[in-house]
């Protein structure tokens, strides 16, 4: 059983056979509550990460959309909108819990016809050759277990030209900033997971997973050893989180 190969689930080693499935279980336990939690979490600051991220995409009407790990729906949403009705955004998760979540979000909104929800590994997705003009993954690649993998599958279905933009929680740009992020994340975080989703271990699990997220430079040097061009990363909140942006050639 040595030989059997292994990775991380937060600072635990599993089997990688093992990690879909627990990375699932913490999903299925926190999707009901995932949307208050992220605003508890950051602040309501989530929001405008993720506008930023909509601006870096330069989406346009009658573009396909790939939104990875699109939970609640919140990217999802608003590319609905700039795409419009000649356009398209998938609404992809692995996680069936977290995509019904982003699926009944967007319905209770009246968010419909341009978006289709579809249950989905990021490291094998199943769109044909150069299907998307942009992909979106936020807050989702640290969950996945070969990230090599899923960046090649995301440069697969992208069309020439097309962007990736993976958002996602990193390393913090001054030590004083490091040191009170890590109390807030291992103090605070599993208390109110707790305290608002009867949950602490799952947002310990969270916390942990960022930490072992590659940080900006090795995930822009991934991307670019994946394939992608033109990669560059914008820090925001003091590097507490990045966006990291690569376009197929």
């Amino acid at each position: 059983m040595k030989d059997r190969k292994t990775t991380h689930f937060g600072y635990q080693e599993v089997p990688v056979d093992e990690k879909a499935g627990r990375v699932a279980d913490v999903f299925h336990s926190v999707a009901a509550r995932y949307d208050v939690m992220n605003d508890l979490m950051s602040g309501g600051v989530h929001r405008l990460w993720k506008r930023f991220t909509i601006e870096l995409s330069g989406a346009r009407p009658g573009q396909s959309i790939l939104d990875i790990a699109g939970g609640t729906g919140d990217l999802t949403a608003r590319f609905s909108r700039i795409v419009g009705p000649e356009g398209q955004v998938v609404l992809a998760d692995i996680n069936e819990s977290m995509l019904k979540v982003g699926r009944d979000r967007l319905l209770d909104r009246g968010i419909a016809g341009n978006v289709a929800p579809v249950q989905a590994d990021a490291q094998y997705l199943p769109f044909p050759d150069e299907t998307f003009d942009c992909i979106t993954i936020a807050f989702g690649l640290r969950n996945v277990t070969d990230k090599d993998l899923a960046l090649r599958s995301m440069l697969r279905v992208l069309k020439p030209g097309g962007r990736l933009l993976v958002l996602e929680f990193s390393k913090p740009e001054s030590k004083l900033l490091e040191k009170v992020y890590d109390q807030y994340s291992f103090r605070l975080l599993p208390f109110m997971g707790k305290l608002v989703a009867d949950d602490a271990d799952s947002y310990r699990y969270l916390a942990e997973s960022i930490r072992m997220h590659p940080d900006q430079e090795t995930l822009k040097q991934m991307m670019t050893d994946a394939g992608f061009v033109d990669c560059e990363f914008h820090n925001m909140t003091g590097g507490i989180v990045a966006l990291h942006k690569g376009i197929k050639p």
